[in-house]
């Protein structure tokens, strides 16, 4: 009991700030933790009038996982998911980062701020939006970049519809979605550097340069290591509302990827046992990426825990 005492001193001392956290503590529990008890029906024969309890279980258990390594589109689905989630953590980590430096260093208030609002808005904007406006500069019969190709003696190219070109389309609309709105974090960790270090590189005579490789990048890399790891823990979620609404029959062989398949053959066919099976699946798949990243992180000193 009188172990306990200090911790219910510390939790009444704070509670106000307890309190703030409560709304999202429950939200997170209602929408992530609850629904964990749902995947059970990865091992049965999900019957929608049964419940889950009363469902049968599947025979062999891993049925359903059995299924999904079964299928002839099973390595293609892995490699495309794999491709592409790397694409966009390769390619998108830097414009982030160089974002928020170019930030940091600019000097006139008011073209940071202007700056920064036109980064923030695509982040706002559904890929159904997106979709329309790569359309009207991508389109092979009315895009505005293809008829400049035509004017110029060229031939148009279906972007759009092109093995070749699309998965360059999805990281490269990722980016300009992303780039802005994740700049935000790099600047609130370049916040928190100790701005004495800026001042005696300056007395040292260090350059603009100088300070933001020996200073800024230092001072942010554990941020950087970080999202790199979370993001690693979503390896397998290549974009789902990006893909769907982007790609077409032509594309499927570089951008059919395992939640698309999920969804065509197991929400569309009321699969739901497979669904389930497909995102236990992933959730391992993750969680093994997470930990072996943050082990070779704290090699480096720099891991989650």
């Amino acid at each position: 009991m009188h172990g306990g005492r200090p911790v219910v001193r510390n939790v009444w001392r704070h509670r106000v700030f307890y309190l703030m956290l409560l709304p999202g503590v429950t939200w997170f529990v209602i929408y992530r933790y609850v629904p964990m008890y749902g995947a059970v029906i990865a091992f049965k024969d999900y019957d929608m009038l049964g419940g889950i309890l009363a469902s049968p279980w599947a025979d062999p258990w891993y049925k359903h996982f059995q299924f999904f390594y079964d299928s002839p589109y099973f390595t293609e689905l892995l490699r495309n998911t794999f491709i592409i989630s790397f694409y966009k953590m390769a390619f998108g980590t830097v414009p982030p980062i160089l974002m928020a430096i170019m930030l940091g260093e600019c000097r006139s208030r008011w073209f940071k701020h202007v700056i920064q609002t036109i980064s923030y808005m695509p982040h706002f904007l559904s890929w159904v939006i997106i979709y329309g406006i790569l359309l009207a500069f991508l389109s092979q019969s009315t895009g505005l970049l293809n008829r400049w190709l035509v004017d110029a003696g060229g031939e148009a190219i279906p972007f759009l519809q092109s093995t070749d070109w699309f998965r360059s389309i999805l990281v490269g609309s990722d980016i300009w979605q992303n780039a802005g709105w994740s700049a935000i974090i790099y600047l609130a960790a370049m916040a928190g550097i100790d701005p004495t270090q800026y001042e005696a590189a300056r007395v040292d005579g260090a350059s603009r340069l100088r300070m933001i490789w020996h200073i800024t990048l230092p001072g942010i890399r554990s941020v950087i290591v970080l999202l790199l790891i979370v993001r690693l823990g979503y390896m397998l979620d290549a974009g789902f509302d990006q893909i769907y609404i982007l790609y077409n029959i032509q594309v499927y062989p570089v951008a059919d990827i395992i939640d698309t398949w999920v969804f065509r053959t197991g929400l569309q066919q009321m699969n739901f046992s497979l669904a389930s099976a497909v995102g236990l699946f992933k959730s391992v798949v993750g969680l093994v990426l997470v930990l072996g990243a943050n082990k070779i992180a704290k090699k480096w000193g720099e891991g989650i825990w």
